[in-house]
């Protein structure tokens, strides 16, 4: 194992350990002071400044800047629940999560294969394990570098009853999976280069990756969108968008219509309480290729 790896292994298992002699309220106020920690010392500000200030034009600089340090607070809060994934699924009902709105048509879907769709969008892991209590779920994710780090979350997914597939396994995994009735979990919201398909998020054209939309058209799959946000008390708050039905091929049209689609959703959603979505990502990195010709560049958001 590569030196920085190993610190890097030791610091997370050390901060997992921390947070976890704690009480779930008392790891949250802490997680709450490290996101003002890291939105005072300027982690990734001056980007996340950047993109509210392209999402939400029309509100002023005082007002962007307030809303970008209570999603610092929140990202803080989410990390420091990570270490404790396999409890807070475990916990009674309305003890962590206390609503969850439109279950009931996903609770018609057991046993049949889906694919669970969201964003860097609270604590996104917790609505898709928390789901698993529904029927088998599995993540879909994008390995880490540090293969230790990877290592302990996958075990934190395996004790809160979710399966990993990894993105480096091709999809025959995501396809045998679905057959046998499994969700699938993934993520479609950050910026994908030039293998991503273009479509509008907060009025510009984002490259954005076609993955979820071509499984869904090749397997029939519907997806299912979901959002967490968080109650004033710590408590979550699930909402579930009714099941979308995948139409037409796996010609391109089709791939970026289906694309388009969810990324509005998630637009739609990240309006209602922006404070929840990942705004340290440069979303809008990649130009169009029509705009990269015309300006002989790429997008430095």
């Amino acid at each position: 194992m590569k030196p920085a790896h190993a610190l890097e292994s030791l610091l997370v298992s050390a901060a997992f350990a921390s947070l976890d002699r704690l009480s779930w309220p008392a790891a949250l106020r802490s997680g709450a002071a490290l996101g003002d920690a890291a939105h005072a010392l300027g982690i990734r500000r001056e980007v996340a400044r950047r993109n509210l200030a392209l999402a939400f034009p029309e509100r002023s600089a005082a007002e962007r800047d307030a809303l970008l340090a209570r999603h610092y607070r929140e990202l803080g809060r989410v990390a420091a629940e990570y270490g404790r994934m396999p409890r807070l699924v475990a916990a009674a009902d309305g003890e962590v999560v206390a609503g969850v709105e439109g279950l009931e048509p996903l609770r018609a879907l057991a046993g049949r294969g889906l694919m669970l769709l969201t964003g860097h969008y609270g604590n996104f892991e917790l609505l898709g394990a928390w789901l698993g209590r529904i029927n088998p779920v599995d993540f879909l994710v994008q390995p880490l570098s540090n293969p230790a780090v990877e290592a302990r979350i996958e075990r934190l997914r395996g004790a809160a009853g979710v399966g990993t597939i990894s993105t480096r396994g091709g999809v025959k995994q995501v396809f045998k999976a679905l057959r046998a009735g499994r969700w699938i979990a993934l993520l479609a919201d950050q910026d994908a280069r030039g293998r991503g398909v273009f479509v509008p998020f907060f009025g510009r054209l984002a490259s954005t990756p076609e993955g979820p939309a071509r499984l869904s058209l090749q397997t029939g799959a519907p997806i299912v969108m979901g959002f967490p946000t968080r109650r004033e008390d710590g408590r979550h708050h699930l909402v579930i968008e009714p099941p979308h039905w995948p139409e037409g091929g796996t010609d391109t049209e089709s791939v970026r219509a289906l694309t388009a689609w969810h990324t509005a959703k998630l637009e739609a959603q990240v309006r209602r309480a922006p404070e929840y979505w990942f705004w340290l990502h440069r979303r809008w990195k990649t130009s169009p290729p029509a705009l990269e010709a015309r300006e002989g560049r790429h997008a430095s958001v």
